[in-house]
C-alpha cells in the first residue's frame, strides 16, 4: 500500500470506503464463525451430542484466550489506525513490533497455565456438575488447542494489523485460508482418522500455522507500506500502555463473556427443567443436555453478531483515521451508514431465529440418533427464539461499543461493553434461573439487551454533542 492510498481514508467516498473495507473484514469474520458452526456440526453428527456439551463447556475458557488475544490485536490496529491519521509512519511500525512481543509473551504464559490446571479450570467453569463424559470430550479439545495457543495468538494479532494497515483484502484472504484448510482437514481427522474432538481442535491449529507463515512473510516484505524493521524491535512501555489501554475494552468484553458463559452452563446444569416453562424435565433431561443446547444458540447468536463485528472492522481505519485527522463529518458518516447496516443484520437474524429455528439446530445435531439429540434440539429451539427477541436493535449496542473503541474513547467503550454483560446480565442469571429454570436464563438475555441498548444511545448522543461543539470551535 502507498502512501496516497492511506490518505485516500481521508478523501474518497465514506460509502465506498466503507464497502472496500468492511465486505473483506466481514467475509473474514462470517468465516471464522461459519467455521465454528461447520465443526459443531462434524463435532455433533461424527462424535455425538454429549461432545457438543463438551465444546459449550470450554467456550469460557476459548473467551479467555479472546480476550487476551484482542487486547493486543484490536489495541494495536486501532492505535496503528490513529498514527496513520497523523503521518506517523514510524509511530504505526513501533505499534506493530511491540504488539508481536505483547502477543509472544502473554501466548506463551496462557498456555503454560492453563495446561497446568486445565481440570481444574474445567471444575470451576462447569460448577463441578458436567458429567465425565463430557469433562473428558472437553479435556481433550482443550489440550490440542492450548497446545497451538502461541500460534492463535500472533495469527489473529498480526492478521489484525495487516487489515488496519490498509490491507483488508490480504486480511480477509488470510482468514479464508485457515477457514479452508479447516474445513478440509475437520472430516479427514474427525472420520477418516478417528481422531474424534482431537481432530477437530487439530485441524484448528494446523489452519492456523499456515496462515501465521503468510501473515510472517507479509510483514517481512520490503513491498508492505508497514512492515517489520530491525530497529522498531525495543519495548516501548509507552506503545504497549497505549495499546493495553485502547485494548482494554474488547479484553474486558471477553472476559465479562466468559464469566457470562461460566453463569450460563452452571444455572443450566444446576436448574436446567426445574422451571414450568423447561421443554425437558430435571428428572428426563440432564444438564449436560441444556448445555448442549446452549452451545447450539451461541454458535448462531455469535454469526449475526461477528457480521456485525466485520462491519465494525471496516469502520475502524476510516473513523480511526478521519478522528485523527479532525474531520468529523466523515467519521459521523460512516458510523450513520455503519449503524443502519448493522441493525439490518441484526433483524435479518431476529426473523431466522424464529422462523426456522429448529431447521437450524438440525444442523448441529441428528434428531434421530436419539432421545438426547431430540431433547438437545427441543431445548435450542426455545432458547433461540427467546434470546433473540431484542436482536434488531442489538447491532446498535454492537456498532456504537466498536465506535468509542476505534476513536480512543476507552472509557466509554468499557462502559459499553461491560454493563450489557456484567452490570446487568450477570445478575438477572444470578437470579431468574432459580425462580424460572432454564427459562429464566433465556429471558435473563433479552432483559440485559434492552438496558445496555438505552446506556449505548444515551453515550451516543453525548459524543455526537460532543463532536459537533468541538467542530463548531474549531471554525470560530
Amino acid at each position: 500500500m502507498s502512501k496516497s492510498t492511506t490518505l485516500s481514508l481521508g478523501t474518497d467516498n465514506v460509502g465506498k470506503l466503507l464497502f472496500n473495507y468492511a465486505v473483506p473484514a466481514i467475509i473474514a469474520m462470517s468465516s471464522s464463525s461459519l467455521y465454528h458452526i461447520i465443526d459443531s456440526a462434524f463435532v455433533g453428527h461424527g462424535v455425538g451430542g454429549d461432545a457438543i456439551a463438551g465444546m459449550a463447556i470450554t467456550m469460557p475458557i476459548m473467551n479467555i484466550g479472546s480476550a487476551f488475544g484482542a487486547m493486543v490485536g484490536v489495541g494495536a490496529g486501532a492505535r496503528m489506525s490513529l498514527r496513520l491519521g497523523e503521518g506517523n509512519k514510524r509511530a504505526a511500525e513501533r505499534t506493530l513490533t511491540n504488539a508481536v512481543m505483547l502477543n509472544v509473551v502473554i501466548g506463551l504464559v496462557i498456555m503454560v497455565v492453563m495446561l497446568t490446571f486445565l481440570d481444574e479450570i474445567l471444575m470451576l467453569f462447569s460448577g463441578g456438575r458436567a458429567s465425565e463424559a463430557t469433562l473428558e470430550y472437553a479435556r481433550q479439545f482443550m489440550q490440542v488447542i492450548l497446545s497451538g495457543n502461541l500460534i492463535t495468538h500472533l495469527y489473529l494479532g498480526m492478521n489484525e494489523m495487516i487489515r488496519a494497515s490498509g490491507y483488508p483484502r490480504k486480511a480477509m484472504t488470510i482468514t479464508l485460508i485457515t477457514f479452508a484448510i479447516t474445513i478440509a482437514l475437520n472430516p479427514l481427522f474427525i472420520f477418516g482418522f478417528g481422531w474424534g474432538i482431537r481432530g477437530s481442535a487439530a485441524a484448528t491449529v494446523i489452519a492456523q500455522f499456515v496462515a501465521l507463515c503468510i501473515v510472517i512473510a507479509h510483514f517481512a516484505s520490503p513491498k508492505s507500506f508497514i512492515r517489520f524493521k530491525r530497529e522498531a524491535f525495543l519495548v516501548d512501555w509507552r506503545v504497549i500502555g497505549a495499546i493495553l489501554s485502547i485494548g482494554l475494552a474488547p479484553f474486558l468484553m471477553n472476559i465479562c463473556a466468559s464469566a457470562v458463559a461460566a453463569f450460563v452452563n452452571s444455572a443450566l446444569l444446576k436448574f436446567g427443567g426445574l422451571g414450568a416453562h423447561d421443554l425437558v424435565s430435571h428428572e428426563n433431561g440432564s444438564g449436560d443436555t441444556y448445555v448442549g443446547a446452549y452451545g447450539i444458540v451461541n454458535r448462531v447468536v455469535l454469526l449475526f453478531i461477528m457480521i456485525i463485528q466485520g462491519l465494525n472492522q471496516g469502520m475502524q481505519p476510516i473513523v480511526g483515521y478521519n478522528y485523527g485527522a479532525r474531520n468529523y463529518a466523515r467519521v459521523r458518516k460512516a458510523l450513520f451508514i455503519t449503524i443502519g447496516l448493522g441493525m439490518s443484520i441484526s433483524t435479518l437474524g431476529f426473523l431466522l431465529a424464529h422462523i426456522f429455528p429448529e431447521y437450524i439446530a438440525h444442523i448441529f445435531v441428528d434428531k434421530g440418533k436419539g432421545e438426547n439429540e431430540e431433547q438437545m434440539i427441543a431445548i435450542a429451539v426455545q432458547g433461540m427464539r427467546i434470546i433473540t427477541t431484542m436482536f434488531p436493535l442489538v447491532g446498535f449496542q454492537i456498532v456504537v461499543g466498536g465506535f468509542f473503541q476505534y476513536i480512543g474513547k476507552a472509557p466509554l467503550a468499557i462502559i459499553t461493553s461491560l454493563t450489557r454483560q456484567l452490570i446487568f446480565l450477570v445478575p438477572l442469571l444470578w437470579t431468574l434461573p432459580r425462580i424460572y429454570g432454564a427459562y429464566g436464563v433465556w429471558i435473563s438475555m433479552p432483559i440485559a439487551d434492552s438496558a445496555s441498548i438505552l446506556l449505548a444511545f444515551i453515550f451516543f448522543v453525548w459524543q455526537m454533542r460532543k463532536m459537533r461543539r468541538e467542530e463548531y470551535a474549531m471554525k470560530r
